[in-house]
């Protein structure tokens, strides 16, 4: 048996997806897996910033579209590009395990972001990075950067910026974490929805393709990574908006307790807002349905401390604006 697994071609999502590769071979005996590479809006535009494409997809929709007609059997994203709502016709998986979701500093000296002297320039693309960093440190300025993990690492080290901020799963995945200066905590910065996992797209109606990935199947991520990505569909939001999610869970006087964690800033660290919710659970997981109804709940407890201006301002602000 062979399938097609389309990815994208940076040596980030090669890793990703002979990661994959390795994991359905190992689980189905002489299962055959052909990579295809497949080029991205986000691939092709290298100039311009994420928010320019309209904020969602820019990494995913060649992908998806080799999947509706039929090119590729299964795409692997990471998780953190897929926007929450799917085309029509395809459906998710997740892999089974998840990175250190956590962002990590790439600095010249590999001094950490505290030491950096004010006015320091810090690279960095991602809204939510910006909103939640220019709270914490607003002496430092941010500007727009682009390209695969190598290339901002080279920027830096070129003396273009000073810093850049990047996951720590993919420079793990990429054996670059020497090259972190430090893990920014979590109280710090939240990572994205979905962060450090993989996601596993395929169509609907292929029906082998759910059977291929059912050994693979982490029922715990899959609650965590619904509920974070259930908050971000709740505000209606995608890689434009400024939030940071984390879902996970831990036992407390015996209880099964399913938490998450929420930020939501504006664009130049004036603001930022944070929220908990949690619930209580019996079994080894809760159902998935749950958990988003978990996320709308955190979502909702950022919109009662006025998070609702928060997604507006954020919405209408030009990028011109938001940079610097």
């Amino acid at each position: 048996m062979k399938i097609r697994l389309g990815t994208r071609s940076s040596k980030l999502a090669l890793t990703q997806a002979h990661q994959v590769a390795r994991w359905l071979k190992k689980v189905h005996a002489g299962l055959q897996v052909e990579l295809i590479n497949i080029t991205t809006a986000g691939d092709k535009e290298r100039r311009r910033s994420l928010q320019s494409f309209g904020g969602t997809g820019v990494f995913v929709k060649e992908l998806e579209q080799a999947l509706l007609e039929g090119r590729i059997d299964l795409a692997v994203h990471s998780l953190k590009d897929l926007p929450v709502s799917q085309p029509k016709g395809l459906a998710l998986a997740v892999g089974p395990t998840r990175a250190d979701p956590r962002d990590a500093t790439v600095t010249r000296g590999r001094r950490r972001l505290e030491d950096l002297p004010a006015g320091s320039i810090i690279g960095s693309g991602s809204p939510r990075r910006r909103a939640q960093l220019k709270h914490r440190f607003p002496q430092l300025k941010f500007a727009e950067i682009r390209g695969n993990v190598e290339t901002r690492i080279g920027k830096v080290a070129a003396g273009d910026y000073d810093g850049t901020i990047l996951a720590r799963a993919g420079l793990g995945r990429l054996k670059l974490l020497g090259q972190a200066a430090q893990t920014l905590p979590l109280d710090i910065v939240l990572p994205a929805p979905g962060q450090g996992a993989l996601g596993l797209e395929y169509r609907a109606a292929n029906k082998l393709m759910p059977r291929l990935l059912r050994p693979l199947e982490n029922r715990l991520l899959a609650v965590c990574v619904a509920a974070e990505r259930a908050a971000l569909k709740a505000l209606g939001g995608g890689c434009h908006l400024p939030l940071g999610a984390l879902a996970g869970v831990s036992k407390t006087r015996g209880k099964n307790i399913l938490r998450l964690r929420v930020a939501l800033g504006l664009p130049d660290g004036s603001k930022l807002l944070r929220a908990e919710a949690s619930m209580r659970f019996k079994g080894r997981t809760p159902s998935e349905a749950r958990a988003r109804q978990l996320g709308a709940q955190a979502a909702k407890l950022l919109l009662k401390q006025g998070g609702r201006k928060r997604v507006e301002v954020v919405k209408i602000v030009p990028w011109s604006i938001m940079r610097g």
